[in-house]
């Protein structure tokens, strides 16, 4: 047997058991609550809807990327940061109510916990991060990351899942683990006025299952792989829901158990706090309907609506704020964009988020990496431009017009309108640096101050340039990613009613609880707090589960 096969082998189990501890769901907020409690020498069993081979769930697919303040790693790169600050950017960013009491109770605890309870207790573990730390979510209109604090796992989301698996696997205890795949809970039990079990089917025999617990983690994720409660949950500020929504997040995060939980009387908040993106395309070969791939847009592309006109006054840059990204997308008449570059701009600029198309940084090849960062990543701009139904190019703007216009013809491309607007950029960047009034150049050049953007932001690359062709244009969808509500917890994990008492023997971590008290995050993410919440709040659910009364 293969170490592969060894991680992914299923352990088996009869249809009709009992256990102490029941998790629902092995992404990695189940994973780490899991890790935590063999330690306590109880009986654990996982149920997961997919299949073993996709153990992780999200995580899995993710770039790794978590938030972290005062580590090593930030003062090796001469970043002076602390809690205080932290918080201080996360409660800009949040914009919580008098009435948010847990979400901010998780806000404030992720600032001055992240340090020890996520960053050390991963090094710990034997995972490893990228020595560059990152600067996203600078904040556009109101202050957001103060200093870069974006760890990348050296490995991405795919390495962080098999170094946790791997410890589960060798745990002293790990015989008191059990997992079951394929097996979807649809509902709970419960029995004087405490949650006893589950029950739901296993989807690869057909058969029904019971399964009784002392306690029950619900560890689903959140709604966002459900398209139809995306658009339910639409932000209200976003404007009308557009058209076409691309699929990013995990195929079974459909907010099954959210229904279930307040059929219980669960409380269930801000469901309309979503963390979507901008630049999704589709992918070229889905695995699930509508199945998106979010890009990581250049800073030095154009980005116009529609028929091809800038977006602005006050264009559209990304790394300040994705919420407002997708917010203003949102408001315009056809609900996806267009961004205009050249090869040049692509190759240097342009990635794609998550571990499937990142494989030197997925499989720690250090020097293909530095070579695609310094020298551009040929690879992925074949892989986009031959394959990806949403790229077009062309050797002249004229043609590059004309192809946008055949890939939408139900919505006109001012092709004039876009090289007047492409050529009016390139004079601007022509006049010299002293004489950039254009926002777009001023955070370009804001942005390469940092020596982590600088290496990936040209500096000042018009479109127009020949010696940069053939030119590109990319259509662009929001996609859907995460969900910042979910299930209201408190402090332990612990699932509330709408009085806010807690439902005897429920806990819910990670996406599931909204990454903690229902939308820990509030309405917009400083970015990289979504896999590190789910490791605290499945520390946190364990420790309480221990009997710790400071979990």
């Amino acid at each position: 047997m293969t170490l592969y096969q060894l991680w992914h082998k299923e352990i088996p189990i009869v249809e009709a058991d009992n256990t102490d501890i029941l998790i629902i769901g092995a992404g990695i907020a189940g994973i780490t609550a899991a890790l935590e409690l063999l330690d306590s020498g109880k009986r654990i069993l996982i149920l997961d809807r997919d299949e073993a081979t996709n153990f992780g769930g999200l995580a899995k697919e993710a770039f790794g990327g978590m938030a972290l303040c005062g580590t090593p790693l930030q003062r090796i790169n001469g970043i002076k940061d602390d809690p205080e600050l932290m918080l201080r950017d996360w409660l800009s960013f949040a914009d919580f109510s008098a009435d948010d009491k847990w979400p901010r109770y998780w806000a404030e605890a992720y600032a001055y916990r992240n340090k020890t309870d996520v960053y050390q207790w991963l090094r710990q573990q034997g995972v490893q991060f990228f020595p560059a730390v990152n600067w996203v979510e600078r904040g556009e209109f109101m202050p957001g990351n103060s200093v870069p604090r974006y760890h990348i796992v050296w490995g991405t989301g795919w390495e962080l899942v098999r170094v946790l698996e791997q410890k589960l696997r060798h745990h002293p205890k790990a015989g008191n683990l059990k997992m079951a795949f394929r097996h979807r809970v649809d509902g709970f039990d419960s029995s004087n006025d405490r949650i006893c079990g589950v029950t739901g089917q296993n989807e690869a025999t057909g058969q029904p299952f019971q399964y009784q617990a002392d306690i029950t983690i619900v560890a689903t994720g959140g709604i966002n792989g459900n398209l139809e409660k995306v658009r339910q949950n639409w932000p209200p500020t976003w404007g009308e829901v557009p058209t076409t929504i691309l699929n990013g997040s995990h195929r079974y995060s459909d907010g099954l158990l959210h229904d279930a939980a307040q059929a219980l009387g669960a409380s269930v908040t801000h469901l309309d706090w979503q963390w979507n993106y901008a630049a999704g395309i589709q992918h070229p070969q889905p695995r699930m309907p509508a199945h998106g791939l979010s890009l990581i847009p250049p800073k030095s592309a154009l980005w116009m609506d529609a028929t091809g006109r800038r977006i602005g006054p006050h264009p559209l840059v990304t790394g300040f704020d994705t919420h407002g990204l997708c917010q203003r997308i949102c408001e315009l008449p056809h609900g996806y964009t267009w961004q205009v570059m050249n090869r040049k701009i692509a190759r240097k600029e342009m990635s794609i988020s998550g571990s499937e198309h990142n494989a030197a940084f997925r499989d720690k090849k250090p020097v293909t990496f530095m070579k695609e960062i310094l020298l551009g990543n040929d690879r992925l701009y074949d892989y986009l431009t031959s394959q990806c139904p949403d790229v077009v190019t062309a050797h002249s703007l004229e043609e590059l017009g004309e192809k946008m216009n055949s890939l939408t013809p139900e919505v006109t491309v001012d092709t004039a309108g876009m090289i007047c607007d492409v050529r009016h950029y390139d004079k601007v960047i022509d006049r010299g640096e002293a004489f950039h009034n254009d926002d777009q150049l001023r955070r370009i050049e804001h942005a390469r101050r940092w020596k982590g953007d600088k290496v990936r932001t040209l500096k000042y690359q018009k479109i127009d340039d020949l010696n940069a062709y053939p030119l590109v244009a990319i259509r662009e969808f929001i996609i859907s990613r995460k969900s910042m509500g979910g299930i209201h917890t408190d402090n332990h994990c612990r699932v509330l009613d709408a009085a806010g008492n807690a439902l005897s023997g429920l806990y819910a971590i990670g996406e599931a609880a909204g990454f903690g008290g229902g939308g820990a995050n509030g309405k917009r993410s400083l970015e990289g707090t979504f896999l590190s919440l789910c490791v605290l709040t499945g520390r946190v659910a364990a420790r309480s589960i221990r009997g710790e009364q400071n979990p």
